[in-house]
């Protein structure tokens, strides 16, 4: 399957990153699509090109021609800054006008690829009990979840011009240099660690690599269609995640971050910490998907020992 072209947005991602590297080292080649091409070349030197692009603005179909799939990524932060009005539409515009740019320039070119594989997340179920949610559960109403179907119905018009669409659901993506566990490490690492909201809510984290895992997996077989959750086979109630990670790191789990702190900190951002869901990945677990770190236990103990 070596030796397609890609062409990236979002490459200068924590996920971007991982899945760059991965083409790269398997003979793929990949073309970088960013707001900021020379910063996007300092983090990844070995692709083969680097684009500018922006969802405020149309994209150039001439240099996408030729690519064997596009994997779209980009879209504003979810946390950092508080969601705020304008924020939210940001966050908004900025996944599905991105997604229209890129279907509108795939629709003009005499080649079109085989697939696309644009992102999308759990958020799309919105908070739930715990039900297991595979990909066939219906949609939350808040607004992760309005992000999330509106993020879907841009990247489900590809299927007009005869592409393969593929929308991965991310869970909370594990990283330990970025992303939710970089910033759950350091009360933990100072002895004050323990768990977000309640305790109780389902927390459905999957390893950085298995999210590239699965979207490689998603290139190379035609079978895989629609939405694709992209988390690990084992959700964790958060109580039970971060005793996890205590135990990893050899330290407590013993004082509850309240809901109200969230809330003070991220604004209604909080929301995706404090109120979750018990998201199953179905379509990989039945499609063979080799998971890598399927337990906590072992993606923890990957990322931080």
């Amino acid at each position: 399957m070596a030796g397609k072209i890609y062409a990236v947005t979002g490459a200068t991602g924590l996920v971007g990153k991982r899945l760059c590297k991965r083409l790269i080292e398997r003979g793929d080649q990949v073309l970088i699509l960013s707001r900021d091409p020379q910063a996007a070349k300092k983090k990844i030197p070995q692709a083969a090109g680097y684009l500018f692009f922006s969802p405020n603005q149309p994209l150039e179909s001439q240099v996408l021609e030729g690519i064997t799939g596009m994997i779209h990524l980009a879209g504003a932060p979810l946390f950092g800054k508080r969601w705020d009005n304008a924020y939210k539409q940001e966050i908004m515009a900025s996944r599905v006008q991105g997604t229209e740019r890129i279907i509108t320039a795939l629709g003009q070119l005499q080649n079109k690829p085989e697939v696309l594989v644009c992102a999308s997340a759990v958020g799309y179920y919105g908070a739930r009990d715990n039900t297991p949610l595979t990909e066939e559960a219906s949609p939350g109403n808040d607004f992760l979840s309005q992000v999330c179907l509106a993020w879907e119905a841009a990247a489900a018009k590809v299927s007009a011009l005869g592409i393969r669409r593929v929308s991965t659901r991310f869970g909370i993506v594990m990283d330990a240099n970025e992303g939710a566990l970089a910033q759950m490490l350091p009360p933990f690492q100072a002895f004050g660690g323990g768990p977000l909201g309640t305790g109780t809510q389902w927390f459905s984290w999957v390893h950085a690599e298995d999210v590239v895992g699965i979207i490689v997996w998603a290139l190379d077989n035609p079978q895989v269609e629609g939405a694709v959750n992209a988390t690990a086979p084992n959700p964790l109630q958060m109580a039970d995640f971060c005793r996890t990670l205590g135990e990893v790191i050899q330290r407590p789990s013993w004082l509850p971050v309240p809901k109200f702190v969230l809330e003070l900190l991220l604004g209604e951002a909080a929301q995706v910490l404090v109120e979750g869901q018990k998201v199953i990945p179905q379509k990989a677990m039945q499609g063979g998907y080799p998971f890598l770190y399927p337990t906590a236990e072992r993606a923890l103990k990957n990322l931080l020992g």
